[in-house]
């Protein structure tokens, strides 16, 4: 005789506790099944919930159709970030995802975010945005007691994966850095370059300057604020991260320059130090115009064609140019003037630490004692 599978506690109930589908504070949420009359009928009620949770029934009821409900999210979870994050997600929920609208949220399902990515075919990073955004949506539903968990992971799960590769990061060329300091730059333009090229500010970063930022007994400059574009207006926002609050020291090499021109400003009662012809900070499109004529000047004086050259080369070719100082500098030291963390450091320069390694060498120094 097969033993039963639950037993009658004091109460006079068979009970146990069975996955209702949804998580709460990340764990699974579980919720207690009973019966007065048997361990069998304990069992049939166990497999009929588990049945609705497999069908989706068993959880909370709602109309909210998909769409409704990521816009929704978008506003409550999303609102808080940096301009640039909002831009993407409300480009991705209402260029993409509207092609859901009829769609109500319970009733999502695996065709339905391929039906979204194949309308986006041959867009590589909008159909990892895509999946990404169509993941945290789902993941929040769930959070909600709105959809069941195991249809998220299973949509996802059966769902292949985009292979997108991001381009890689480069540094300057060698003619490229020749001609920074060869090229015939307004000054203000001139001064932009050498703090991108010298300090390896983000680009907002260094747009945000003013002459309250440097300390010319330490050389070096604060940074505590950045600019973002909103519309094309600039805005004036934290840094990225809590690692963006730094101080970093100005290259002597820049340094006379830097210094003579936040000295005229001083001189002149200007605070900022990019601004518009009117004084006014700078625009999107003023920028745009001001990049233009950076690049075309550098080009003027090299043979080399200059291709895809932004503020974020010289960020990039300032922490590679670090790199290449280890041990003299630490990783840790490296990331605290980028602003950054040393996992990130690791992960994208981690090509760069690879090449200075002599594996061979080191061996035969430690074990030749």
């Amino acid at each position: 005789m097969a033993k039963a599978k639950y037993t009658c506690g004091p109460d006079g109930y068979f009970k146990t506790n069975v996955w209702d589908g949804t998580y709460k504070d990340g764990r699974k949420h579980y919720i207690a099944i009973r019966s007065k009359k048997s361990s069998a009928d304990l069992e049939k009620k166990v497999a009929k919930f588990k049945e609705q949770v497999s069908n989706r029934t068993q959880i909370r009821k709602s109309d909210i159709t998909f769409l409704e409900y990521a816009r929704l999210w978008k506003g409550v979870f999303k609102d808080n970030r940096e301009n640039g994050t909002r831009t993407m997600y409300d480009n991705i929920i209402d260029k993409h995802l509207s092609a859901l609208s009829s769609v109500q949220l319970s009733n999502i399902d695996r065709i339905h975010l391929q039906l979204v990515l194949n309308n986006a075919k041959g867009k590589k990073r909008t159909q990892e945005q895509i999946t990404m955004t169509f993941n945290q949506i789902l993941r929040s539903a769930v959070s909600d007691h709105l959809f069941p968990s195991n249809v998220a992971e299973d949509i996802f799960a059966n769902t292949e994966s985009v292979n997108y590769k991001a381009p890689e990061k480069r540094p300057l060329t060698s003619e490229e850095r020749e001609a920074v300091f060869k090229a015939d730059f307004e000054i203000q333009d001139k001064i932009f370059v050498y703090i991108l090229y010298g300090c390896g500010l983000r680009r907002g970063e260094a747009l945000a300057l003013t002459i309250f930022d440097f300390n010319f007994k330490t050389n070096e400059v604060n940074i505590n604020k950045s600019h973002e574009f909103v519309n094309g207006i600039p805005q004036k926002k934290t840094p990225k991260t809590e690692n963006g609050y730094r101080s970093v020291p100005i290259p002597e090499k820049i340094l006379p320059d830097i210094k003579s021109y936040v000295e005229n400003l001083k001189r002149r009662n200007k605070i900022y130090l990019f601004t518009m012809r009117c004084g006014q900070p700078i625009t999107k499109s003023s920028y745009d115009k001001k990049w233009a004529r950076i690049k075309r000047q550098i080009q003027a004086v090299t043979d080399e064609p200059i291709n895809k050259l932004t503020a974020h080369v010289f960020r990039h070719n300032y922490c590679t140019n670090l790199c290449y100082q280890i041990p003299r500098v630490s990783i840790k030291q490296i990331a605290k003037l980028m602003g950054d963390t040393e996992k990130m450091v690791l992960e994208v320069y981690n090509h760069i630490l690879l090449e200075k390694e002599d594996a061979v060498g080191a061996v035969n120094d430690a074990m030749n004692f």
